[in-house]
């Protein structure tokens, strides 16, 4: 049976997460064929087949009932739970995540924080932390209370990631644990109650439909949607072949801050940190106000407004982006990017003229703000 027809291109959303071989790439490009979801099922396979990555094999998988059947019964869940299936056109779909290449097609999120606001930091680290590691996570969250619009974001681990999440919600500050598995379970099992408690100010957010149990290969997979959602990621205590190295090393892929904390070199909790720090991956923080300073936060005023007139024979590119950079003190390039809707290398060139012409002026952490 469908679903009712407010529920429809959601039913169908779903459906093509569920249909075997279509990943966030095939997926993309097929609503760019077929716009929406819907179209998708109604269309014959041998228009399927003209898309990139569809074989007639695949495409035969999406007039597969169990596919429907999965649907439906993923749109019964959420419905009943409270949980909202974001597809990354929804607005509501961390738009950081859709910035970069390998971002999921669809998100569950079961919560009520901001995907979307104006700061997002990651702070994660070993499941097996010490007091150094307890102390500096509950320091940097206490740091970060002077931030308006803020949201910590974490793995819901043991050890820094619990802390983190932990003295998130002590001091009111809003936090989202992104799962490696479906939202129908916590794990580990012990991290439920303050699951809970993160409800209340937070949530929780995951690539995979209900029913789904937590796999080794899951936290890469985990990792890479903490890393993408953030504007920078901290690492505080990992061992040289920790997990949290893997999302530092993806945040840096996806052009974002990276941040550790140095430890004794003769400490294994501390090896990874080090060894991010001595290869340039990771800018060394031993405090709040560094990461404050670090991303340009720790400035309360806004910039006064600066009057148009000022910019004489900008390019259309150059006035969109100086328009934007009018009504804040800074914005972040990936804030430039989603606003400006200009495409990364047109973006790339007209804030490099405007730098080069004194007119604008690159501040740490890929913020600009007008000279």
């Amino acid at each position: 049976m469908l679903p009712k027809t407010d529920s429809e291109e959601l039913f169908y959303q779903l459906a093509l997460t569920f249909v075997n071989g279509t990943g966030h790439k095939t997926g993309r490009a097929l609503i760019e064929h077929f716009v929406n979801a819907k179209n998708i099922f109604n269309a014959p396979v041998k228009e399927l087949v003209h898309i990139d990555g569809i074989t007639p094999v695949k495409a035969k998988a999406f007039k597969d009932p169990e596919v429907m059947k999965r649907a439906e019964e993923e749109l019964n869940y959420i419905s009943k739970h409270n949980i909202q299936a974001l597809f990354f056109n929804n607005e509501k779909y961390p738009q950081r995540m859709n910035n970069c290449a390998d971002a999921p097609l669809l998100l569950y999120y079961k919560g009520n924080a901001n995907l979307n606001p104006e700061k997002v930091v990651a702070i994660v680290g070993t499941r097996k932390s010490t007091e150094y590691g307890l102390k500096l996570t509950e320091e940097l969250v206490d740091g970060l209370q002077t931030q308006e619009n803020i949201l910590i974001v974490s793995g819901l681990a043991d050890g820094i990631d619990a802390i983190a999440h932990k003295r998130s919600v002590h001091v009111g500050l809003p936090t989202v644990g992104v799962l490696g598995h479906g939202l129908d379970r916590i794990y580990p099992a012990t991290n439920k109650k303050l699951a809970n408690d993160m409800l209340e100010n937070g949530g929780h957010l995951t690539e995979f439909p209900n029913g789904t149990e937590m796999e080794r290969g899951f936290f890469p997979m985990r990792n890479r949607v903490v890393a993408g959602i953030s504007d920078i990621t901290v690492v505080i205590e990992s061992d040289i072949k920790g997990g949290a190295l893997i999302t530092a090393r993806m945040a840096s892929s996806y052009n974002r801050e990276v941040a550790a904390y140095p430890g004794r070199t003769t400490d294994s909790k501390s090896s990874g940190c080090n060894e991010l720090i001595r290869t340039n991956i990771a800018a060394m923080i031993t405090k709040a106000d560094d990461l404050l300073e670090m991303m340009n936060w720790n400035k309360g005023k806004k910039a006064k407004a600066v009057q148009k007139q000022l910019f004489l024979n900008l390019s259309p590119d150059e006035q969109k982006i100086i328009d934007l950079l009018q009504t804040k003190e800074s914005v972040h390039s990936d804030e430039l990017y989603h606003h400006t809707g200009l495409a990364s290398s047109q973006l790339a060139a007209a804030l490099l003229q405007l730098e080069m012409q004194g007119i604008i002026k690159a501040l740490p952490g890929k913020n600009y703000r007008i000279s």
